[in-house]
């Protein structure tokens, strides 16, 4: 049987707020002086029942107002890299939600300056290569998706390109077509959240309107013929989170899951942790449980890594070194 946690993997869905365990809240807690509402660390996973992903992103948000020092961020990123390392992952695409922290009176340059030395050292230390991409909040204006672009220029060495993510029902992909147009324009490449509790049509408009090459979560797309024709045409990569769309109650079981039927129906889909703190499981997690709850072959699990890479933004060559090393484990 094939060894989940020595298959490389590239995560091309992880927010890096959402790797904030239990027990670094308790200590950033210490450290800043923030008085906590959970007496210790068991009752803050008690907490961790949600009923759709606004029930999520509220507790999300209480966890962020613990982040303001650049260390802080540096020891979130650190953490979850060290973990993302055992389980197999070579290459981590991180998401991070600048408007959570700057509406705080954290400074751009605080929360990146934070991210990227952890990811430096992550590269040196443990072999891991990466990328970091700066989330839009949709439930906010795009006057301020735009000028939190404004705020990045300065940093754009740091950063490969631009998604969309936070509350879906009630925010389409057409409410931010303006800054993700003037976000490529200046060079960034683009994903967005889309078909998760959204309908069909939000993936209709992350596509045509915001140009985005991959599609965050996009398991509604099963609802809608002609997008998965679509889907399959353009080989659209899909970034998959079993975990977090149980929990969140977008499918009931693990069982109920379409990751697999998307992937015999030719989509390029691939697995990933979302918010594995909250979530209960990192990337490896995901893989056993799916091979577990849904009959998942090692073929198939070779291959959500393969398309890991594939729909990474990684150039040719790197992509070809790694998935040489998938070969090599299969």
């Amino acid at each position: 049987m094939l060894d989940v946690a020595a298959l490389p993997k590239a995560e091309l869905h992880l927010h890096i707020e959402g790797t904030l365990e239990p027990e670094l809240m308790f200590e950033l807690a210490r450290r800043n002086g923030i008085p906590l509402q959970y007496p210790d660390v068991e009752s803050v996973r008690r907490a961790y029942v949600f009923t759709d992903l606004q029930s999520f992103l509220d507790i999300y948000y209480q966890a962020c107002a613990l982040l303001i020092r650049e260390a802080d961020f540096f020891d979130l990123t650190m953490a979850y890299l060290r973990r993302a390392h055992a389980q197999g992952v070579r290459h981590a695409e991180v998401f991070f939600d600048p408007q959570t922290h700057t509406e705080r009176g954290i400074s751009m340059g605080t929360v990146i300056a934070g991210i990227v030395r952890a990811l430096r050292q992550g590269h040196d230390d443990l072999g891991i290569s990466s990328h970091l991409i700066l989330c839009f909040l949709r439930h906010l204006p795009e006057a301020e998706a735009m000028a939190t672009l404004e705020q990045a220029l300065p940093y754009r060495e740091h950063l490969i390109g631009v998604g969309l993510d936070s509350s879906e029902r009630g925010h389409p992909p057409e409410q931010f077509q303006h800054v993700f147009e003037r976000a490529r324009a200046e060079g960034f490449r683009a994903v967005a959240h889309a078909g998760e509790e959204g309908p069909p049509e939000y993936i209709w408009q992350a596509l045509d309107l915001l140009k985005v090459e991959r599609i965050d979560h996009g398991v509604r797309c099963v609802e809608d013929p002609r997008l998965v024709e679509r889907l399959v045409a353009d080989q659209v990569p899909l970034t998959v989170c079993p975990f977090s769309n149980v929990k969140t109650r977008v499918v009931d079981t693990l069982a109920d899951h379409p990751v697999r039927a998307l992937l015999e129906r030719g989509l390029c889909i691939s697995v990933h942790s979302d918010d594995p703190a909250y979530f209960g499981g990192y990337i490896g997690d995901n893989y056993a449980a799916i091979r577990r709850a849904l009959d998942v072959p090692d073929d198939e699990l070779a291959q959500y890594a393969r398309n890991s890479f594939q729909a990474s933004f990684l150039d040719p060559t790197q992509k070809a070194a790694y998935l040489a090393e998938i070969d090599r484990v299969v």
